[in-house]
């Protein structure tokens, strides 16, 4: 039976008597699929306890309409939980986790101005700042975050070796559908045509095909390219289907 907690200090006394058993975290902003499932999976495997958390996380969105639109789908992502036999449910509300009204931030001066950081400004100050939030106070073994969101891995890493967290962040790698389109929470906000119509995004990512190439076919089939690099021993890209934004990486 998988406990939810919606207080820090229950947390905390929960935590106490959790002493000499290690500890996974799976923070998410909800609308889970099978990347997601992935990561409680691994952390099953790994620790003795697992600790899923969902927020959504308003200090990383850099457009107010993509916030209000985010898929909420808390009482499925509840019963994904449990069958994923998790052990705990951490539901914090905005006003815990922000009692400063966001005064106090996170910062990273490299990694995050480029690609994600340069096309989604503040977005990873927001990120940085929600994770360390939650890895303070859960103060967990192990962390486990999807290779989907390489950028956001890579800045998830740095953070903890800078700030000295005796804490283990894993990487896990992308979960695909069967027609390689990466599980995402937004592709749910697309239409069946729209959906459809990215799996080309992949397949070209996929390719033999350079990056500029793969730029120029993409926007021969519609879409907006915010950019495709290879960087990290990685291929990198984000594109946009309408309104929709994806984003993917493969290693090189």
């Amino acid at each position: 039976m998988m406990n939810i907690v919606t207080e820090i200090d229950h947390w905390r006394a929960i935590k106490k008597q959790l002493i000499g058993k290690s500890i996974g975290l799976v923070h998410t902003m909800g609308n889970l699929h099978a990347g997601h499932v992935s990561l409680c999976q691994r952390s099953k495997q790994e620790n003795d306890i697992t600790v899923a958390a969902i927020f959504v996380n308003p200090t990383q969105f850099n457009q107010a309409r993509d916030f209000d639109l985010y898929p909420r789908t808390i009482d499925k992502d509840k019963a994904i939980l449990e069958e994923n036999k998790m052990d705990y449910l951490l539901l914090l509300n905005a006003d815990i986790l922000y009692p400063d009204q966001y005064q106090v931030q996170v910062h990273e001066t490299e990694m995050s101005k480029i690609l994600e950081g340069e096309h989604r400004p503040g977005h990873f100050t927001g990120m940085m700042t929600i994770v360390l939030k939650f890895l303070n106070i859960v103060q967990p073994t192990r962390a486990y975050y999807g290779e989907k969101d390489y950028q956001q891995l890579m800045l998830i890493k740095k953070m903890a070796e800078a700030l000295f967290l005796p804490i283990g962040i894993i990487g896990c790698p992308t979960i695909r559908e069967e027609d390689n389109v990466a599980f995402s929470s937004r592709n749910s906000r697309l239409t069946l045509e729209q959906r459809n119509h990215a799996s080309h995004f992949p397949r070209l990512m996929q390719s033999t095909l350079n990056t500029e190439q793969i730029t120029v076919e993409l926007k021969k089939l519609g879409f907006k390219v915010d950019y495709i690099v290879d960087k990290w021993q990685r291929r990198l890209g984000a594109v946009w289907i309408d309104e929709v934004r994806l984003i993917d990486n493969i290693p090189l």
